[in-house]
């Protein structure tokens, strides 16, 4: 069979990840699937193995320990099969500043921000060397939207949409698309993790994992690097961009606006 080359998909074995590796496997792609289970991971990876005769091979890692995240960072720059990465493990919740362990917003930003940038860096080189690449980074509605949820969870998924943004800025005259994913309300476990069952909250507002996924693949086939599932109307997206772009020629200069003058 003919392949799209290799996919590396984190946080792989259930959910969002395990969908992605569903539907880039039917792709044309062999899949390396990164997440803590190996078990859960051998599972998945015998049943698109079978459905798809794609080739998976499963790597079992905690992204937030630093021995487990170097051998990822080592499989992406050694591996030159490798022609996406797939940014999906993460960890929220949508407890306040004041009910949150700081401890626990560490590791949040060590899994949702420190683990993707690192794992970014290993892929790139070798994407440009081999002259094309794609990169899907999962970030979510929260990024433009901080107030909705935990604040640092918002913050982490902000990095995601800045990060994303500053990639395409920087390579995309070297073949490489980058694609960040905002996702809304999602039917996974995310929810019940961070100490909100799905079921709590308004089913209108929740989209199924199958179904967001679906909406992000044809967003990059589409060309966006920004997509959000949910949204309709794509010109609320356009506005909102050109006026991101629009402040760019007034943010920095030799003096400081007027509003900010002393008064004699």
């Amino acid at each position: 069979m003919t392949t799209k080359g290799t996919a590396l998909i984190t946080g792989a074995s259930t959910g969002i990840g395990a969908i992605y590796a569903d539907r880039l496997a039917a792709r044309g792609y062999d899949l390396i699937l990164v997440a803590r289970s190996k078990d859960k991971l051998q599972t998945l990876a015998a049943k698109i193995s079978d459905k798809t005769g794609r080739a998976v091979a499963v790597l079992a890692a905690d992204l937030g320990d630093k021995a487990d995240l170097a051998r990822v960072e080592q499989v992406l720059r050694e591996d030159a099969s490798i022609t996406a990465l797939v940014n999906n493990a993460g960890i929220g919740t949508p407890a306040p500043l004041l009910e949150s362990n700081v401890e626990t917003m560490d590791a949040m930003i060590q899994l949702n921000v420190t683990a993707l940038m690192r794992l970014t860096y290993a892929a790139v080189p070798g994407f440009v060397a081999r002259g094309g690449g794609t990169i899907i980074n999962i970030a979510s509605i929260v990024a433009v939207a901080p107030e909705l949820l935990n604040g640092v969870y918002g913050g982490t998924k902000a990095f995601v949409q800045a990060f994303t943004t500053s990639l395409n800025h920087e390579l995309a005259d070297k073949g490489i698309r980058a694609q960040a994913v905002l996702p809304g309300a999602t039917r996974t476990d995310f929810w019940a993790l961070g100490g909100l069952p799905v079921e709590h909250l308004p089913a209108e507002i929740v989209m199924d994992a199958a179904d967001m996924v679906d909406a992000a693949l044809a967003g990059l086939d589409q060309g966006e690097t920004n997509t959000i599932p949910a949204l309709r109307d794509v010109d609320l997206w356009d506005n909102f961009e050109a006026a991101r772009r629009a402040l760019g020629p007034q943010l920095s200069a030799t003096t400081a606006a007027p509003r900010f003058h002393a008064k004699a």
